[in-house]
């Protein structure tokens, strides 16, 4: 006759509870956030890229052009700009985009590559799942060059009296 011993599974049951605790407990702590990629990376290396979730970051350049429920928007990251696909609803926040008269808004866009996209006529773009606001965008006031105004109003002056003087010849 063989003796079964009874195993309590009961350590095992807590042992599990345990390791689930701790590993989900640190899991905010070994959260690793993406890296944005550079435009020139994007275009020189699309085929790597075509089709995969990626972080571009840059200041918002030109109009938010509207087309149904979603919107184009242009993202320059300093060395080129990219057109970047958007629900209406996750543009609402950018205020200002890039022009002579205005910095637009830093964003960090989140979302799918497209090295020739079918559904744009086989443009490069990516379509945002998420964005992000970086940085606030901002007018920017001009002032007029002291120097240059003298020097218009001088020049100003000269060609009045050409003018001036080739009436009185003409006489």
């Amino acid at each position: 006759m063989i003796i079964k011993k009874a195993v309590s599974r009961k350590p095992y049951a807590v042992s599990l509870v345990i390791l689930f605790l701790l590993t989900t407990y640190h899991l905010p702590l070994t959260t690793v956030f993406a890296q944005p990629i550079l435009s020139t990376e994007l275009i020189n290396n699309a085929k790597q890229y075509d089709g995969k979730l990626i972080v571009y970051e840059g200041e918002v350049i030109g109009d938010i052009m509207k087309r149904g429920d979603y919107s184009w928007i242009n993202i320059n990251d300093g060395q080129n700009a990219i057109g970047v696909w958007i629900n209406n609803s996750l543009v609402k926040d950018i205020v200002y985009t890039g022009s002579y008269k205005s910095i637009g808004d830093g964003v960090e866009v989140t979302g799918i590559f497209n090295r020739a996209c079918p559904q744009h006529g086989g443009d490069l773009d990516i379509h945002a799942q998420a964005i992000r606001k970086t940085s606030e965008g901002r007018l920017i006031q001009k002032r007029l060059n002291p120097g240059k105004r003298n020097l218009v109003i001088i020049l100003l002056g000269i060609l009045c009296l050409i003018w001036i003087l080739s009436l009185l010849k003409r006489k």
